[in-house]
């Protein structure tokens, strides 16, 4: 039988800092040192580098160490220890190129499909009433730095709530989408920064400038197909999705904690810097016509809402500061043939 491969090496016993040249061999599932054994399986081995020493960590914090990498990587793989396929993989410039460009590819992958995946079961798991807590928060928040009271009296107010609530039991008596469990409209003096406009924020909570309603006064079906579009954005939770999707990774943690500190510390910047996306504004769109319709609103009036909006924001709509508000929508061609899309012949309100 052929004599196992034999290597010098320096023994440190771990206990002092003396080095004791010994010769180094396996047999089997055992590795020799001197007048010592350990098991194989105890020890751990090292990995081949282009420079440097290799050293064999022992049981009990003791090490061998050889000087001449080259006769110790020879010695291994003569030993029966050749490189593992990691080992190969990163002494291989093609297949670490190779490494890094599946490891760019999945990061884009995650961030394109599993980030929007996650979020989405966050925002299912998370329940209405802490939706509703934030929605409250930022309202607060919104109308310290943004917003004023409405100069609409209650009386005005309330005609406009009636009108709502009356559009909401017409289209539940006549098979519309399904509502939202909350939901509460705010009149606010939008003043010059948000000027007329309508957003709803996660959780229900829909606030209409008197801007708006002064310059659709003459177009109620208008007003109230805005709203309906707005509580779509309620019904599919795309406030807080937006919202999560900004800063996904300390948002979901906070949903399984259970703190939403950080949440509520993101969420000005988020509002003020993501606009909905095409695909939720559409859905919105969807949701508000057949809401309006079931509700006997004509929503093709809609049309005449983007040519005003359009005209009075030529010139302010890209500084508005508020990401979600409907001015910053996308006012094209495209969303105004959909609202005129089987225009409903119903009454104004």
């Amino acid at each position: 039988m052929a004599e196992a491969p034999r290597l010098t090496a320096d023994w440190f016993d771990g206990r002092s800092a003396r080095a004791r040249p010994v010769e180094v061999w396996c047999d089997g599932a055992t590795l020799h040192f001197g007048g010592h054994s350990a098991p194989l399986r105890g020890v751990t081995w090292p990995e081949r580098q282009r420079h440097g020493q290799r050293q064999i960590l022992l049981p009990g914090g003791g090490l061998l160490s050889f000087a001449d990498a080259a006769a110790f990587d020879g010695w291994a793989l003569a030993s029966g220890r050749g490189d593992s396929v990691v080992v190969r993989w990163q002494q291989s410039w093609r297949l670490a190129s190779l490494s890094l460009v599946l490891l760019v590819a999945g990061l884009a992958a995650a961030y394109r499909w599993g980030l929007p995946w996650a979020v989405d079961r966050a925002v299912d798991a998370l329940p209405v009433s802490a939706e509703h807590a934030i929605s409250q928060q930022l309202l607060a928040g919104l109308d310290r730095d943004w917003l004023q009271p409405s100069r609409l009296d209650a009386t005005q107010q309330q005609a406009w709530r009636t009108r709502w609530t009356a559009v909401i039991a017409r289209a539940r008596a006549n098979g519309g989408p399904v509502v939202p469990p909350y939901f509460e409209i705010h009149f606010r003096d939008g003043g010059k920064a948000l000027g007329a406009n309508a957003f709803a924020l996660p959780g229900g909570d829909i606030v209409v400038t008197d801007e708006l309603l002064k310059l659709l006064d003459d177009e109620p079906d208008v007003v109230l197909t805005v709203l309906a579009h707005e509580l779509g954005h309620v019904q599919h939770r795309h406030g807080l999705r937006m919202l999560m999707h900004a800063g996904a990774v300390g948002i979901v943690a906070s949903v399984i904690v259970g703190d939403f500190s950080s949440l509520l510390a993101a969420a000005p910047a988020v509002l003020a810097s993501n606009a909905y996306s095409r695909d939720n504004e559409r859905q919105a769109d969807l949701y508000g016509r057949t809401l309006a319709r079931a509700g006997g609103v004509d929503a093709s009036r809609m049309a005449v809402f983007f040519e005003r909006l359009a005209q009075k924001h030529a010139a302010t709509v890209g500084s508005n500061p508020l990401a979600i508000a409907f001015s910053t929508h996308p006012a094209d061609a495209e969303r105004i043939a959909f609202f005129k899309q089987e225009a409903a012949a119903a009454p104004k309100n």
